[in-house]
């Protein structure tokens, strides 16, 4: 009974903390836009909007499927589970209408390679920017 007891309160905990971790969506300087609505960063992360509004293509940046960082991404900000937004992705490729994102391998990667590509956007632990990405904000 115990042992049961303090795996749910493990497991709670867990989720908790995970849910406590923000996300910040960060995007290369040269981006205009303000803000984003929700629809418009689906939109945007599932490869079906290629444009910011000034016409420069965005470049699109995850981590892995398995990533911590990219599961509370997709959860916090888009409102979907990873596999869904690889389903997406893999629609966009086989159906030759598109491509999928450019995946990195660690946060410092993401920073690094939307710090220095036009258009990029890409999303980072809260916080751990720096003066050469900077955040958007999101409205409901």
């Amino acid at each position: 009974m115990k042992t049961a007891y303090f795996a749910f309160i493990f497991g709670f905990l867990l989720c908790f903390c995970e849910a406590a971790q923000s996300v910040d969506l960060v995007i290369n300087p040269d981006v205009t836009q303000e803000k984003l609505s929700r629809h418009t960063l689906r939109s945007i992360f599932s490869m079906r909007k290629t444009q910011w509004p000034d016409g420069k293509p965005i470049h699109v940046f995850v981590l892995g499927d398995k990533s911590d960082l990219h599961r509370r991404f997709t959860k916090q900000l888009l409102g979907l589970f990873p596999h869904q937004l690889r389903r997406a992705w893999n629609r966009q490729i086989y159906s030759g209408m598109g491509q999928a994102p450019i995946r990195v391998e660690s946060e410092h990667e993401m920073q690094e390679r939307v710090a220095n590509t036009p258009g990029a956007i890409g999303y980072l632990s809260e916080g751990r920017f720096n003066e050469y990405v900077r955040t958007i904000s999101i409205e409901n």
